[in-house]
């Protein structure tokens, strides 16, 4: 779908925006009710924004640290070479590997961005050393452990 295409968000529809990204489980009836609208329209509103690309997904977030993942990093991954087929084949790796949250192409020193979790630092330990460096096309990864959240949200500005 190109921006052409794209539909316009009113007030309502931004408002079940705001409220599904708040609470991704609630039924179509409170969801009706918050924002003054019939079930049966709600339903459509709903799947509309999901037609037209506004919701992504909906997912549960569950929580790393109570199934024991007690270490989260950033790793920022050089490739050898920034071609095609090593981007590519990066990639493929990379996300095979479950304990890869995200992985972000960017600019600056790194090739990539990468965020894992691991249930400890020699998991950690053997993820890079046995997965990551021993892809033939890393150069080489540095690493950020995070100490502490400040902020974790999946929730984008409405306006």
């Amino acid at each position: 779908m190109n921006e052409l295409e794209r539909i316009s968000l009113d007030e309502v529809d931004k408002k079940i925006l705001r409220i599904l990204q708040e609470s991704g489980d609630i039924s179509n009836l409170e969801l009706s009710k918050k924002v003054g609208l019939a079930p049966s329209s709600c339903l459509l509103r709903v799947k509309n924004l999901r037609e037209h690309k506004f919701i992504k997904k909906v997912v549960t977030v569950v929580d790393e640290k109570a199934l024991g993942y007690n270490v989260m990093a950033f790793l920022q991954v050089e490739l050898k070479a920034l071609t095609k087929s090593s981007i590519d084949e990066f990639v493929k790796e990379i996300t095979s590997f479950p304990q890869v949250l995200e992985c972000y192409l960017t600019t600056g020193e790194g090739s990539f961005l990468v965020k894992i979790i691991a249930k400890d630092l020699e998991y950690y330990k053997e993820f890079v050393l046995n997965s990551l460096l021993a892809l033939p096309f890393v150069r080489n990864v540095s690493t950020s452990v995070i100490v502490s959240v400040a902020k974790d949200t999946t929730i984008i500005p409405i306006d």
